[in-house]
């Protein structure tokens, strides 16, 4: 799985002009599913986006988790992260996960994050969303359950 997380002081996703997710200072990920991966990359993936020392301290460094600030996470499904962009002009999606996959192991995600964390919001899986954020710092991460 891939994700880009955004550390974000506020974030929300809507579609058909309707809002379905909000979260304020917390976390935005754009996830995206590939082939190879499984529920066991959907759990590292979580642990990983639960434990990621994005957030300063009081000294200002960047040593506290979204579980230590007790900030908000806000899941949204993009496909397009698994785009082959290494050649030509236009992005190949041979990499991504077919849509059931997908659709699954996103599913399943928001199920585990909502389990383990007290502020989920998430996206809806192959609908038109438009996602409006304000990225604090900037602070945006990539982060990958396997390697390429």
């Amino acid at each position: 799985m891939i994700s880009i997380i955004q550390r974000v002081t506020s974030a929300k996703v809507s579609v058909d002009a309707r809002e379905i997710g909000r979260i304020d200072r917390g976390i935005l990920a754009l996830v995206a599913v590939q082939r190879q991966d499984t529920e066991t990359d959907a759990d590292r993936l979580l642990q990983r986006t639960l434990n990621y020392r994005i957030f300063p301290d009081r000294a200002g460094r960047m040593n506290l988790s979204l579980e230590a600030i007790g900030g908000g996470l806000l899941l949204v499904p993009q496909f397009t992260l698994a785009a082959d962009t290494r050649k030509g002009n236009r992005p190949s999606f041979t990499g991504a996960a077919p849509p059931e996959q997908g659709r699954a192991l996103f599913g399943y995600l928001v199920e585990q994050a909502r389990i383990r964390h007290h502020s989920v919001a998430c996206g809806r899986f192959a609908a038109d969303m438009q996602v409006s954020l304000v990225n604090d710092g900037p602070v945006t991460f990539t982060l990958e359950t396997h390697s390429q």
